[in-house]
């Protein structure tokens, strides 16, 4: 057993293995990598005045997409002096290009702007929002949907995505939790690797490419109380094993660009924590591009107690942000602290070339206008392709949690009575964060329906309810002008109306659950329920006794126990995107058998939350068997989730042999192979995603009760049988011990593969170093 350490000691340990990393990579870092780019950097910023510099540090807003309550003036003037660096939350060629114009034709060094958005899933062609992307297990698909994305973003002039969102989230309370891919830090790596190759593609010069910018940096997801832009307080160990790896990977990809993100670290917010910004992510990983603050993130820091907007702006250049967003603080007071001796040239000019170096990699001093065109504009977006594309995506993300007695998929004859406030609702087809999407271009449920179900379906609709009628829920959900499309009708009229109306149908598909604007950023709630007026009126269809369909929209997991008990089947369709309607009927009618597996854990109580499966095991585990007094336990409540991480059903079935392991016994860097014989014993074909889980029952610390390390995802026709094999070296084995040395210890190891977290086959096996 190894001894136990300080706080102060681990910090001596990060920064000691900063410090030994090899000077090559650190020059490379400081160089960029690229001579021929340092040179002309280099050029470039002997001819910069000081206030030109600092204006390279300025991202500004026009106003047209906004994440908070500030809006810069005076753009146009700004462009003309060199104070703006870039421009965000404008796209289109004809505002992008007269800018662009202005900075090129009308400064004096003609320095190129670059230009970000908001492009989460999707820019014009909308997919599902990213939690529900993570639920296809398909890295092809999550990849092409970022490159898409991109392609139709660059016709538009956009340079700069911020996206992808890693953030570990294992509180569904949290809104963001919709932005990311839920609560297993290996999965989430390779979502973010995917997400960053889709949009950079092989080079970022290329015109249908952009820079990622990978958000928010770091530990967002660990809010407090799931409440936005809390404070985040968690161990190191914590950290490096189950919150920093998608980051990691994301720069191990060749991300281009990071956002800070608004949250404490170690008691220091993240947009001023020199040990986050400049130690981790760029001494000790070798990040090589440039950091942004999120909106008014370094004006925030004062809110945080660490001083005025000149002390702050200060700090966070110091401790490695090279762009402010909106705030101005860099502009307004970086001369004066240069004066001062607050900040030293070095700083700013570090700064600066960082800026100027992502410039250069995307190739805009060679053509400023190499994503303004207007003929891709025209050409490229919501092409058929894209919006195909965007169908087969939607199909695979959706999750079937529930289908009792084999009510899905629907037969194409009959009456259907659709009912529920998203049913016949293009507003809501495309979820939280979409900037640049129409939601009058996206397909409804009712219209899907309507063009699959074919000539032998009678399909009957009610409206049943509005979405809430809770007047703080309804006030705090749509901002900024928007306003739910409600019917002014009394509440039990339309659930009268519903009631009536599936008393005449065989089957009833009930479209309900959160509105797109329920999750996302400023969108955290404390009851994640479905809104309690669209309860009321499953409860009175529940009562007419005939088969229930429920076809949920969310962009978190939500408590479902009394829909679990009380309905036949519950698909989870996330917010679809364009596509929904269309992808819907796909599933519900058999086209597609759905495959989706949940990436986060579904709670059965708020109660229950935090919940995630690679929880650690106390010292006084419960087991469900024993007798629970004295456990870690609650007695009012089971401690299992109602629907368990990488969970999900299909129209057919599949059954697991034994885990078979080539040895039992094995020494240092040998191979273990596990192999798992996976069989459709259903009458379907179909797609399983198998997962392959490893437990490391006694070591040094205490070890997750299991950690994912793979998956493969597989198709098989009816009564098929396949062999599935992982391959395990001891790079699965290796965990942060408490020296936070990245390592693996020899001892027994349990292999698990399944269908989902919690059904499993194990087998046990030996390793010595």
């Amino acid at each position: 057993m190894k001894n136990y350490i300080s706080v102060r000691g681990f910090r001596k340990i990060i920064l000691m293995s900063v410090l030994v990393l090899p000077a090559a990579i650190v020059n490379a870092q400081t160089k960029g990598g690229d001579a021929k780019m340092d040179a002309f950097v280099s050029g470039l910023m002997k001819k910069m005045t000081l206030d030109e510099k600092i204006g390279q540090l300025n991202l500004v807003t026009s106003g047209r997409a906004l994440t908070g309550s500030t809006v810069n003036k005076d753009v146009e003037e700004n462009i003309k002096k060199g104070a703006i660096g870039g421009i965000f939350g404008v796209y289109g060629t004809n505002y992008i290009g007269k800018a662009q114009e202005i900075a090129v034709k009308n400064s004096r060094l003609h320095i190129p702007l670059i230009f970000g958005l908001d492009v989460i899933h999707g820019h014009r062609t909308i997919f599902p929002i990213p939690l529900g992307m993570s639920a296809t297990w398909d890295m092809g698909l999550i990849e092409r949907s970022a490159h898409i994305a991109a392609t139709e973003a660059t016709g538009e002039g956009i340079n700069w995505v911020f996206s992808p969102m890693v953030d570990i989230a294992r509180d569904p309370r949290w809104g963001r939790i919709s932005e990311g891919s839920g609560e297993d830090p290996w999965y989430g790596s390779q979502v973010a690797k995917a997400m960053v190759r889709g949009y950079q593609g092989s080079d970022m010069k290329k015109s249908d490419a952009v820079m990622a910018c990978v958000k928010h940096f770091a530990l967002y997801g660990g809010a407090e109380a799931g409440r936005e832009y809390n404070t985040v307080d968690m161990s190191l160990i914590k950290m490096y094993q189950d919150y920093l790896p998608p980051y990691k990977a994301a720069v191990d990809a060749g991300a281009g660009s990071f956002m800070s993100s608004f949250n404490t670290i170690n008691g220091v917010p993240a947009t001023g924590n020199q040990w986050l910004l400049t130690d981790l992510l760029r001494k000790q990983w070798g990040f090589k591009g440039f950091v942004v603050s999120d909106y008014t993130a370094v004006n925030e820091l004062t809110n945080h107690g660490l001083g005025d907007l000149q002390t702050v702006s200060a700090l966070a250049l110091k401790a490695g942000l090279d762009m402010d967003m909106v705030g101005e603080g860099f502009l307004s007071t970086l001369k004066k602290s240069l004066s001062q001796g607050k900040v030293t040239q070095h700083d700013i000019d570090q700064a600066c070339r960082r800026v100027l170096e992502a410039k250069y990699k995307l190739g805009l001093f060679d053509n400023p206008n190499k994503s303004i065109n207007a003929d891709r504009e025209s050409k490229e977006e919501l092409t058929e392709a894209n919006r195909k594309a965007a169908r087969e995506t939607a199909e695979h993300s959706f999750v079937l949690l529930k289908n009792k007695g084999q009510l899905l998929p629907l037969k194409k004859s009959g009456t259907i009575a659709l009912i529920g406030p998203l049913a016949d609702n293009h507003s809501e087809m495309l979820g939280t964060w979409v900037v640049a999407g129409d939601p009058s271009k996206s397909v409804s449920v009712i219209d899907g329906i309507k063009s699959i179900a074919g000539p032998g379906v009678n399909i009957l609709y009610a409206r049943g309810s509005n979405i809430t009628e809770d007047s703080m829920l309804n006030a705090r959900s749509w901002f900024y002008g928007m306003k739910q499309i409600k019917d002014n009708r009394k509440p039990q009229d339309m659930i009268d109306e519903a009631v009536e109306t599936a008393k005449k149908a065989d089957v009833v598909v009930a479209v309900v659950g959160e509105s797109a604007n329920m999750s996302g950023e400023s969108s955290s709630r404390s009851d994640i329920s479905i809104p309690e007026s669209q309860k009321d009126l499953l409860r009175a269809l529940a009562k007419t006794g005939k088969p229930i369909v429920l076809v949920l929209f969310n962009g978190r997991p939500l408590t479902l126990t009394w829909e679990d008990e009380h309905l036949n089947a519950i698909l989870d369709v996330w917010a679809p995107g364009t596509e929904a309607g269309n992808a819907i009927a796909d599933v519900l009618f058999g086209t597609y058998n759905p495959a989706g597996k949940i990436t986060a854990t579904f709670p059965r109580s708020v109660g229950q939350i935090p919940i995630y499966y690679n929880h650690k095991n106390t010292g006084r585990p419960f087991n469900g068997k024993e007798a629970a007094k004295f456990k870690s336990d609650y007695i009012d409540i089971s401690n299992d989730p109602l629907f368990p991480f990488g969970y999900g059903l299909s129209y057919t079935s599949f059954n697991y042999s034994d885990v078979k392991l080539s040895k039992t016994n094995l020494k240092g860097n040998e191979i273990l192979k596990a192999t798992v014989t996976v069989t459709n014993s259903g009458k379907l074909a179909g797609e399983e995603v198998v997962q392959l889980y490893v437990s490391d029952p006694v070591a040094s610390i205490s070890r997750s009760v299991k950690e994912l390390k793979n998956f493969k995802k597989i198709y098989l026709q009816p009564g098929e049988s396949r062999d599935v094999s992982f391959n395990i070296s001891t790079a699965e084995l290796k965990f942060y011990n408490n020296q936070l040395a990245y390592d693996w210890e020899p001892g027994q190891f349990i292999v698990q593969i399944g269908t989902n977290s919690s059904d499993v086959h194990s087998a046990s096996v030996n390793w010595a170093k």
